[in-house]
Formats: structure tokens, C-alpha cells, sequence
């Protein structure tokens, strides 16, 4: 594993608001921490992206029913949409098989606002997006759908697509739907895993991991969505890997390129066509095979928006999990070459997200209303790396 070095990843300042209390600031360099959703402890914790410090956990474990959290979105709303709940593997006719699968909204402090979407055959969400119309997109793993919501009410919109064969998959469909993004365009890109249930509720690996595409004109209701278009076809295993590609994460990078993790390891960077740009090795744990698996993936803000940062975990280390970040969203295809931020507190970590910077008018109204504080917290700080005296 590459060494730490924390000057030569310098991040600025994070800003954390709630519980945790409000730390000062300069207003042109304000950034967000990081959020993690572990879904091995059923938690949500924060995390200082400068130093990659454990901050505390974003709200109490358990609260609203969090088990299993895996996406991290925040909404127009300001508030965070989790997805929640279900099993990947379970037989679904299994009388055992969990009935909580639903997408939970919590505000930017931690405290639950209630259920966003549920129901209507939403069966392990993974992915959830806003879409251009305001409303909440979810990928229902095991039904492969994306069912549509009023996040506000969690009203049920209807399917937005399908598999359209009953969750038993299709060629080039929607075959274990995991992240959504929606692009500039309007375009809403999904990543699938490539499963599909079979006739007695199992699950099965028939088809390819790919990246579909849905057109504005089927986000916008113009067109059928019976027939996405593949924007990445299933690529080719990385050495890295166990020989296997299952795509799990998608984020959009300042130039607009599609950025996409491997849960099997690594990540591939597409342009607006399709074509691949670059590879970036994963294996933080520097084995071979990689005893790592990868799971979402976001970029920061403000001046440090170029920076990726990506959860994943240790499978043969009880499921540790990691925060592994790249300067400039770039690194070697053969060997890992970011900063991994290793820890207790991250358990088979899968959601990332980074927490919105506010506005301006909030920083300022925070730095009037704190400023007393932010000066004694600084004369103290100066104090501390002064040379003792002999």
C-alpha cells in the first residue's frame, strides 16, 4: 500500500454542520466531508476528506430502520436520500426474505424525515437519482426495474423501465440495475450487474455487466424505454481482478466524462461517446488477486473538485473497509497509486458521497455568528505549533 502523505494530497478545510458542531473556515476554500454508508454495520459515518479522520456517525445506526444502507444521494432539498434494506441474494419467495426495502430520507444533521419511496415491487434498492423533472429515480435490484417517486411524499409515479420479462432479465437490459446518473443531456445511465431471478426467486448470472444509456427523450416520456441503448459493453476482466466484471458506481467528472467502478476492482473512465479514456488500478491491498472489492464513487468540490474519491472494503480482513482517494482523478491501470484511509468504523463500505458545500450566505452568517470561536480556536492552533522555549 502507497504511504500517506497528507502534503502532498492537501485537501481543504472540511465543514461540518450539526451534531458535530461547526468547525471555522475560509470561505474560498470550504469543502465537504465525505459520507459513507457501511453496510456491514448498518451505519453511516463521517469522515474529514483532508486527513480521511473519522468524524462520528452521521446518525444513530439503526435510525428509521438503516440496515443494509448503500446509496448516498443528496437531493435538491438539501437533504440526504438513502437506499435501504432488502437482500442481493436471497431467494425473493423465501417467507424470511426482508420487507423493508425503501429509500430513506435524512436532513443534512442526521435526523430522519421519513420514507422517500417504498413499496410497488421496490425490492433492494441500490441507485437512486434526481431526474431532471425533480423526482426520485430508484433501481429496484431485484425486480430489474427503476420505479419513479415524489420524494416528498413518496408518492409511486410508476415503472420508469424494465427488464420487460417479469425480473427473469433480457439481452442488453436491465439485468440487476445498480447506479443511476443522469448526465447533462438528460440522459439517465444505469450500471447493471447482469443477473436476472429465475423461475423459483433465485438469483442467476446469464447476461454482461454493462452501462445503459436512457435517451432525454425516454427520460422525458417521448419514447418507449423498452429498448435502452449499451454505452459500455461488458469490458474485459482486469488482471487485478478474480476474472469476473460486475459495474457498480457512476459519477459525472468536471469535463463530463463518465466515470464507472468495478466491484471486482477498478475503475474505467468514459467519454461522451463511450470510449474508454483511462483505467485506474483499485487494489489498495496490493495482492494478487486483489482481496479488495470496490463500491461506489464520488469527486469532491469547490477547488478540489478534479479529486475522486471511491469506497471499498477487505474481504479477507473481516470487511474493513477504506476510503481510497486520486489527485485529479488519475493513477496507474497496473498498480494502485491514490491514498487509501483505512479504518474500524468503515465496514463493507459500498456508498460514498460528498457533503454539499453551503451557500455563501451561510458561510458568512456562520463565520459572523462564530467568529469569536474561529479566533480562539485559531490562537490556540498557533500556539500549539509554536517552538517550545528552552
Amino acid at each position: 500500500m502507497k504511504t500517506i502523505n497528507k502534503q502532498s494530497f492537501a485537501l481543504p478545510a472540511s465543514l461540518l454542520l450539526g451534531t458535530f458542531g461547526i468547525f471555522c473556515f475560509d470561505v474560498n476554500q470550504a469543502n465537504a466531508t465525505l459520507l459513507i454508508s457501511n453496510s456491514g454495520s448498518n451505519t453511516i459515518t463521517i469522515f474529514d476528506e483532508q486527513t480521511g479522520s473519522f468524524l462520528g456517525d452521521f446518525t444513530t445506526p439503526g435510525n428509521g430502520g438503516l440496515r443494509d444502507p448503500d446509496d448516498l444521494t443528496f437531493g435538491p432539498d438539501g437533504n440526504l436520500y438513502v437506499s435501504n434494506g432488502g437482500s442481493s441474494a436471497l431467494n425473493l419467495f423465501d417467507s424470511l426474505y426482508p420487507n423493508d426495502s425503501a429509500v430513506l430520507r435524512f436532513s443534512r444533521t442526521g435526523e430522519f424525515l421519513g420514507v422517500a419511496a417504498s413499496g410497488n415491487e421496490l425490492i433492494r434498492p441500490y441507485g437512486n437519482a434526481f431526474g431532471p423533472d425533480g423526482m426520485l429515480y430508484v433501481s429496484s435490484f431485484r425486480t430489474n426495474q427503476i420505479l419513479k417517486f415524489n420524494p416528498t411524499t413518496g408518492e409511486f409515479l410508476g415503472v420508469f423501465a424494465s427488464d420487460n420479462n417479469n425480473g427473469q432479465g433480457s439481452l442488453n437490459g436491465l439485468n440487476g440495475p445498480n447506479d443511476l446518473l443522469f448526465g447533462p443531456d438528460g440522459s439517465l445511465y444505469v450500471t447493471t450487474q447482469g443477473s436476472a431471478n429465475d423461475q423459483n426467486g433465485d438469483l442467476d448470472y446469464l447476461y454482461d455487466s454493462q452501462v445503459l444509456r436512457y435517451s432525454p427523450e425516454q427520460v422525458a416520456g417521448i419514447e418507449p424505454t423498452t429498448n435502452p441503448s449499451v454505452f459500455v459493453s461488458q469490458p474485459t476482466p482486469l488482471p487485478e481482478s478474480f476474472g469476473f466484471v460486475s459495474l457498480l458506481g457512476l459519477a459525472l467528472a468536471p469535463n463530463n466524462d463518465i466515470v464507472v467502478s468495478d466491484f471486482a476492482g477498478g475503475i474505467r473512465r468514459y467519454n461522451s461517446a463511450g470510449n474508454l479514456v483511462d483505467i485506474i488500478s483499485t487494489n489498495y491491498t496490493n495482492t494478487i488477486y486483489s482481496s479488495n472489492f470496490i463500491g461506489n464513487l464520488t469527486f469532491g468540490n469547490g477547488a478540489f473538485s478534479n479529486n475522486l474519491y471511491v469506497a471499498g472494503f477487505d474481504f479477507t480482513q473481516n470487511n474493513i473497509g477504506s476510503i481510497l482517494a486520486f489527485n485529479g482523478a488519475t493513477g496507474s491501470e497496473t498498480s494502485f497509486t491514490g491514498v487509501a484511509f483505512s479504518n474500524p468504523n468503515l465496514v463493507r463500505s459500498i456508498g460514498i458521497t460528498a457533503v454539499p458545500v453551503p451557500e455563501k450566505s451561510t458561510l458568512v452568517w456562520s463565520l459572523i455568528t462564530f467568529g469569536a470561536l474561529c479566533a480562539i480556536s485559531q490562537k490556540k492552533r498557533k500556539n500549539k505549533f509554536m517552538p517550545m522555549s528552552n
